[in-house]
């Protein structure tokens, strides 16, 4: 099921789900490369890499990496040693990432309500 959004609708849909997350103290007010960087590790198959993300997103290794260090502060994903090739670092979910990721979606589900 597709859904049909005019464009001022698309747009209210994503203030209001912008402003409940600037105001709210359970969620993180996070940039859109941050956000990126999330979704794409919860959304898509990994293994995650800094280089396979940068590549994914089409931005650079430091910028991943900085989005890293702050969503791994937060607790949304962590790094750890690939063993297998100890030059690689892996980008795995926590379950803090996943709790964070149902509180958005059902922020956003709520504010199309209100679109």
């Amino acid at each position: 099921m597709t859904l049909q959004l005019t464009n001022p609708q698309a747009l209210s849909l994503w203030l209001n789900t912008v402003s409940t997350l600037v105001r709210g103290e359970e969620t993180h007010d996070l940039t859109s490369r941050q956000m990126a960087i999330l979704l794409t590790v919860y959304l898509t198959p990994g293994p995650h890499t800094v280089r396979g993300l940068a590549a994914e997103l089409d931005i650079t290794k430091p910028v991943v990496t900085r989005a890293l260090d702050t969503l791994g502060r937060l607790g949304l994903l962590k790094r750890r040693r690939d063993m297998t090739d100890k030059r690689n670092v892996l980008i795995d979910r926590t379950p803090r990432g996943s709790s964070y990721l149902g509180q958005l979606s059902d922020i956003i589900v709520t504010a199309g309500f209100d679109a």
